[in-house]
């Protein structure tokens, strides 16, 4: 479908269309055009991103949004998509100042190449029994290596024998645990600790974990609280991918890696997945090493490539993975 319609121009397909088919030719450029947030609590961070990727010729231009409930807020990171670009529009739902069943459209407007709208539809509840302080478990930051934990608060106003049962969570790298503090009048209180583990990989977080409670319906016994954080990894190693330039047949040319902790290490073995390219590290102990690769094209021809896998005494670093590439051109002799 994307081949065809990129092989033929926007234009020959909306004037060979409808006015009606003229507005499919927008809504065909994002992944999904609705999104059902469930069960929310008052406080919660509530947000989804919708993709739109321009799968034609022409450059396409969102010149605005707008929301039909004042709940939700839509914001797109980019407004001009050239062919084959993304964009991220995020919808956020209010849930401080508005409860109960919200339902919201989202309308993008565009106006290239040509006019068009398409509508978003987004729903969500938002209990009013039950609030989340503060609404998003936000690590910040995180070396990756090292487990780290965030605190919570849930209140619940409402039965005086409510209580959340369990915490569930779909990534591997994230737990949850929660602990009674009060409980009074139908005012029940939990801590909830959220850890992620030390073995996460490293990267940005945006999940959540689910308050799995005693209520006696379906829908309502499951409360999702937002995780967020950036795992920033213990070793980073650069350039990658690693380009060593365009080589004559017969010659060697040497490009440097630089492999940098937080603290010294050393690096124990290099491996080279072709011959043509060797590494010889240091033995020394450094926060920074300089690891030269060296590329020998004695017998090589064409565009040549190499994974170097580098392993390290850092404390649970994982093996580096580079991909190293050169281009050899016929000896000039």
């Amino acid at each position: 479908m994307r081949i065809t319609l990129l092989a033929i121009s926007l234009s020959f397909f909306v004037c060979a269309a409808s006015i009606a088919q003229g507005e499919d030719w927008a809504r065909a450029m994002f992944s999904e055009t609705s999104h059902d947030f469930g069960v929310v609590a008052r406080g919660a961070k509530v947000e989804y991103k919708f993709t739109i990727e321009n799968i034609y010729e022409e450059e396409a231009h969102i010149v605005s949004l707008r929301s039909s409930c004042g709940c939700t807020t839509p914001k797109i990171d980019k407004k001009y998509l050239k062919t084959w670009e993304k964009a991220e529009l995020t919808t956020a739902i209010d849930t401080r100042s508005f409860l109960g069943r919200k339902d919201a459209t989202i309308t993008v407007v565009f106006d290239l190449p040509f006019s068009a709208e398409v509508q978003i539809r987004v729903h969500a509840y938002i209990r009013s029994d039950v609030v989340v302080q503060p609404g998003v478990v936000q690590f910040g930051m995180v070396n990756q290596g090292t487990a780290m934990k965030q605190k919570v608060a849930v209140n619940y106003a409402g039965r005086n024998d409510w209580q959340i049962l369990r915490v569930e969570s779909q990534n591997p790298y994230l737990t949850g645990q929660v602990t009674e503090t009060s409980r009074n009048g139908g005012l029940v209180n939990y801590d909830l600790i959220v850890i992620i583990k030390a073995d996460v990989p490293a990267g940005y977080i945006k999940d959540q974990i689910v308050l799995i409670t005693n209520d006696t319906e379906q829908r309502t016994a499951r409360v999702p609280v937002s995780v967020e954080g950036v795992v920033s990894p213990a070793l980073t190693v650069r350039p990658s991918p690693l380009f060593m330039g365009v080589i004559e047949a017969g010659k060697t040319v040497t490009k440097p890696l630089v492999v940098q902790g937080k603290t010294p290490f050393r690096i124990t073995t290099v491996q080279c997945s072709d011959l043509h390219f060797q590494c010889n590290p240091s033995e020394e102990s450094k926060a920074v090493q300089i690891l030269p690769v060296t590329f020998d094209a004695k017998d090589a021809t064409g565009r040549i490539t190499s994974k170097i896998l580098i392993e390290t005494d850092y404390p649970q670093a994982k093996t580096l993975e580079v991909e190293a590439n050169a281009q050899v051109t016929p000896s000039a002799k």
